[in-house]
């Protein structure tokens, strides 16, 4: 008899050699999951990007005329550009318990346990389907599972949950923090920096930017409202990204700035980044055009997603912690597509995964193989609660 274990790593050894970084195309893993598939007898239905050559991937096992549950994951994976790897971050290394290779824990091991049972499902005869929801663009923002909700907000019959496999070590998490972000164009004048008072200093411009942003998060960090579940209990703000000027002796003329605001329920990250918008144009920007009217800054959006709020005494927070055998809950501070079945499809939903948020992102990023199984005995309990 297979054990989860031996059905799980062939799959994981297959899907960690896909590149998938955010910037490339996921289509030949998604032809790989379609394959799978097939040969287990299960459907599916893929959703493409409308421009870019990605897909998502929509599987329902069991009756698809009644409320079911997902399970969900993506696709794509953070960079390995300039990180010191010990071994190929695209073949599956497998030492003392432990797995390594990119993606391997953020997200790929979960979607492989899933695609590991989806078999034992097609052979269940599920009163309440299962459905497998998988993604793309998630690192870049949680953008690729944006087409796959719109098309599940309009089935006839809305799923009743859905558990999100971001690693939490199987702790059901109930809670993350929303996030906005902006990039800012500062456009300045440029001239020779022994004349400055014919120029207009973009950089300079950028730092006053930077103070704004740096003081509104300090208002946060000292009198803000709290939410003491989560590490950091209080709205964050700061900047990430500046990129300006060209040359030491000329007055830059442009300067990229790029800044974030995660927010608690009680705060709305967007609505902070406009107040620093409007603040920068207001002030900044008004002696800046003073000096030369064809300066100033364009703001555009990075990315927007919401905040995950799921009430402890949701349904899917009682069969989330039923079947991984806990009665805690938490909130994390990382942002996760769970935010957006709740507020774009209407699903209660919970974040549940093996492994550690801390091995991911990093050189020689693992899971560890017990992990593995702590999700397998999850995804077949469920197996048993939607037969039953």
């Amino acid at each position: 008899m297979t054990t989860d274990l031996e059905a799980v790593l062939p799959i994981l050894e297959r899907l960690v050699a896909f590149d998938t970084t955010s910037p490339n195309s996921n289509l030949e893993l998604i032809a790989y999951i379609e394959e799978f598939l097939e040969r287990a007898g299960i459907g599916f239905r893929r959703i493409p990007d409308p421009v870019l050559p990605k897909s998502s991937l929509w599987v329902t096992i069991g009756p698809p005329d009644r409320p079911g549950y997902i399970l969900s994951s993506h696709t794509d994976t953070v960079p390995v550009t300039g990180q010191s790897w010990t071994s190929d971050p695209y073949s599956l290394r497998r030492e003392r318990g432990r797995l390594y290779a990119r993606g391997a824990v953020d997200m790929k091991g979960f979607l492989a346990v899933c695609l590991a049972l989806a078999p034992q499902m097609a052979r269940a005869e599920l009163a309440t389907p299962i459905h497998l929801a998988i993604s793309y663009d998630e690192e870049v923002g949680c953008t690729g599972v944006k087409p796959m909700l719109e098309e599940i907000a309009r089935l006839p019959v809305r799923p009743r949950g859905c558990f999100v496999g971001e690693p939490t070590g199987m702790g059901v998490v109930i809670g993350h923090k929303s996030k906005h972000s902006k990039r800012a164009i500062v456009r300045g004048k440029s001239c020779h920096s022994a004349l400055t008072s014919e120029g207009v200093n973009a950089v300079e411009a950028a730092a006053e930017l930077i103070m704004i942003i740096k003081r509104r998060a300090a208002e946060f960090a000292v009198g803000g409202a709290r939410d003491t579940d989560h590490v950091v209990p209080h709205t964050t703000g700061l900047t990430t990204i500046v990129h300006g000027g060209i040359a030491n002796n000329i007055v830059p003329d442009r300067c990229d700035v790029e800044f974030e605001f995660r927010g608690i329920a009680a705060d709305t990250p967007r609505a902070i980044c406009e107040s620093v918008v409007a603040e920068a144009r207001a002030t900044i920007v008004s002696w800046m055009q003073a000096r030369d009217p064809s300066t100033g800054i364009d703001f555009l959006e990075v990315l927007d997603y919401p905040a995950l709020e799921t009430p402890r005494d949701a349904e899917i927070v009682q069969l989330g912690c039923n079947l991984s055998g806990t009665n805690q809950t938490s909130k994390v501070s990382f942002g996760t597509e769970a935010g957006l079945f709740d507020a774009m499809a209407g699903i209660p939903s919970i974040v549940i995964g093996p492994g550690d948020i801390t091995q991911a992102h990093k050189p020689d990023e693992w899971i560890a193989e017990d992990q593995l199984l702590a999700a397998a005995r999850f995804v077949r309990r469920l197996i048993d609660h939607c037969r039953n």
